[in-house]
């Protein structure tokens, strides 16, 4: 198991543990990963990094918290002579990247390794991280389960312990989900603070970079080295959350199917409260409304992007994927203007309905992980859709584009995990962070 990213860097900086050391372990493990996360290692650049930061610590020279760490990147970002092929046959035959995309430029800026692209749902598309070229990845908890999707591969590797910190992105769940039923932090900064320059679009409006790792911690140590030039993790907040205002959403919208997680958010809103937060219970009554704009306006912008593949190779694409594109052939540019509109009215109106929280607190998602390829389960006798159930509880987060993270919550029954999502409305990434470590804290 490698460790969380605070004492891995603390182990590297003080040369307990080498770079090659630390990144030849990973690369072992990443080897042997059984959950169909990795897409490609790229071994040999990463030792020859690894030699190289190494004889930069033994100079005595150290580029900050990340100086050395093995890191793993979503097939959907640029690496620079690695192909992208973002989950699909429609891209087997992609050329190598000819440079690196801008957040994973970054990250060497500060030092870290890159040494592997992992898997992810079919172009982005879905939330499940069961629909791939390469076929499902696999949840570490119970390999017979979804990850969650569709950051697949980079949830799967950080909680199976193979990697402190890998990209992922999110355009409507796909680093909050996978996070929640992987049992990680996924992190989704407000949209347009971290460049999406090199990253194979699925909605321009509504994509975000993020990160995961295996706690708060880590986040907001990758947060304060990829949001600022010179990020060597004195950006990070204390702990504490007196006097933080607590929302949390009560409409029927927000209520999970399964009831571990509403019991995990009513113990992470408890915690807060006994730590000197404020909680008073809000509403939100445009959400139905708000929530109806999502599939209009990524639909159609995911075809823009793909309408040519569809017309001419078609049977490429995975099903599930190819079936979700292809209503979009027909839509009237009006529904998806509409949508736009009716989304910049509703956004306003959400956050004069929570302007007076600082966060908000709320599960993840409607469900934990589900069985790999299941499109519908059976709670307390009713039948669950799968895929809105993964999306309903993020997605209104990417139509505002606040920031949001997923931490693990209490699960009483032992089994698989629970997310709980904080949202920022009136803190940025940093505050809201300070409250998801509260959550997550001993």
């Amino acid at each position: 198991m490698i460790p969380p990213l605070r004492e891995l860097g603390m182990a590297l900086r003080s040369r307990e543990l080498s770079p090659t050391e630390h990144v030849t372990e990973v690369l072992d493990r990443l080897a042997g990963d059984t959950c169909n996360a990795v897409i490609t290692l790229d071994a040999e650049r990463a030792l020859a990094e690894a030699a190289a930061l190494g004889e930069e610590l033994a100079r005595g020279e150290w580029r900050g918290p990340l100086h050395g760490v093995a890191v793993g990147v979503k097939d959907l970002f640029d690496v620079a002579g690695l192909p992208t092929r973002a989950g699909s046959a429609i891209l087997a035959d992609a050329a190598p990247a000819a440079e690196d995309a801008r957040v994973v430029a970054r990250l060497r800026e500060a030092g870290a390794i890159v040494v592997a692209k992992l898997h992810t749902h079919e172009f982005a598309y879905g939330p499940t991280g069961d629909v791939a070229a390469t076929g499902p990845a696999r949840n570490p908890h119970d390999p017979t389960r979804i990850t969650g999707g569709s950051s697949s591969g980079s949830a799967a590797a950080v909680a199976a312990g193979h990697l402190p910190l890998t990209l992922g992105t999110d355009t409507g769940a796909s680093v909050r989900t996978p996070a929640a039923l992987c049992g990680v932090v996924g992190l989704k900064p407000a949209f347009g603070r971290l460049s999406t320059d090199g990253v194979f679009p699925l909605s321009e409006t509504c994509d975000h970079v993020g990160v995961l790792t295996a706690d708060v911690h880590g986040a907001s140590v990758a947060w304060d080295v990829l949001s600022r030039p010179d990020g060597t993790g004195g950006g990070i907040q204390a702990p504490g959350v007196a006097g933080v205002r607590v929302g949390v959403p009560v409409d029927d919208y927000w209520r999970p199917a399964d009831p571990v997680l509403a019991a995990a958010v009513d113990a992470a809103v408890e915690r807060l409260r006994a730590a000197g937060a404020s909680v008073v219970e809000v509403r939100t009554p445009m959400i139905d409304e708000l929530a109806a704009t999502y599939p209009a306006i990524v639909g159609a912008e995911a075809y823009a992007t793909h309408a040519a593949w569809l017309s001419e190779r078609p049977h490429d694409y995975q099903d599930a994927t190819r079936d979700r594109l292809q209503p979009f052939v027909t839509q009237p540019a009006r529904e998806y203007v509409d949508a736009l509109r009716a989304r910049g009215r509703l956004v306003a109106a959400m956050r004069a309905a929570v302007g007076d929280v600082d966060v908000l607190v709320l599960p993840t998602t409607r469900l934990r992980a589900t069985p790999i390829g299941a499109a519908t389960v059976e709670v307390d006798g009713a039948a669950v859709p799968v895929r809105p159930a993964l999306l309903a509880l993020t997605l209104p987060f990417n139509l505002t584009g606040w920031p949001a993270v997923s931490v693990p919550g209490e699960v009483p029954d032992g089994e698989l995990p629970a997310g709980v999502q904080v949202v920022g409305v009136g803190l940025e990434e940093r505050g809201m962070l300070r409250v998801a470590g509260a959550l997550t804290r001993p």
